[in-house]
């Protein structure tokens, strides 16, 4: 039975596929999926989210019986991230516990990689989570990590908003444990027509609003890291 890697809060995959490359099976949960269990090839996503009877059965099941390498979680910053701060006292007043609530899901994120004793990370940009829960183990813009992809890069999904070899800058802040292995950067200059944004890239300059689309493309991980990642926790 092959061994397998499992993705959180991972709807396009993009941080998953080098492990499917690399000829391991792959767990993908979201609630974007559709619902339920489904298994293609290497790749299975369940359309729960993880505090569902279905999401935490099935887990149990492959904690149990798979060899987990490797846990990778990405839960949603919309109540977390710094950049958001102008609203956290009306947010506040609607809910008092609306940052606990968001918190929720790290700690899920963070204690399934805990039980899995495999390698494990979960990342947000900079966030509350600093102070509600404690301070990043890392950092990183995706430029830094850019060096992983080919020359001739074209962004696979959003090539529109997201410059070639990751050649932007976002800060990113990863929290680990069990061994996990910050990769060496192979650093590419940040694109020329970044730099209006402060560097960031025109997935966060150009995409606002609150559809579960402009989400995904504004928080798409970025290749280079996730190429990175793999070859510094999956290739031992």
């Amino acid at each position: 039975m092959r061994e397998v890697a499992i993705f959180l809060c991972d709807y396009t995959g993009l941080m998953a596929e080098p492990w499917v490359a690399g000829g391991f099976d792959v767990i993908l949960v979201d609630p974007q999926h559709p619902l339920g269990v489904h298994r293609d090839g290497a790749v299975t996503r369940v359309g729960h989210i993880i505090d569902h009877e279905v999401t935490w059965n099935f887990l149990r099941r492959v904690l149990g019986r798979r060899r987990v390498v490797f846990v990778a979680g990405f839960p949603v910053c919309t109540d977390l991230a710094i950049s958001g701060t102008v609203r956290w006292e009306e947010k506040r007043r609607a809910d008092v516990h609306f940052q606990a609530k968001a918190m929720q899901l790290v700690h899920e994120c963070r204690v399934i990689g805990e039980l899995s004793g495999a390698a494990w990370m979960f990342e947000n940009p900079v966030s509350a989570i600093s102070s509600i829960y404690r301070k990043p183990d890392y950092t990183f813009h995706p430029n830094e990590y850019g060096g992983y992809l080919p020359a001739n890069d074209n962004h696979p999904l959003y090539p529109d908003y997201y410059p070639p070899r990751d050649a932007y800058g976002k800060k990113t802040c990863i929290w680990a444990g069990g061994g996990f292995r910050m990769p060496a950067k192979k650093i590419v200059p940040i694109a020329a027509e970044q730099m209006e944004g402060q560097g960031q890239s025109a997935a966060h300059n150009k995409l606002g609003g609150k559809s579960d689309r402009t989400k995904n493309i504004r928080s798409a991980t970025p290749r280079g890291f996730a190429l990175a990642v793999y070859k510094a926790n999956g290739e031992l």
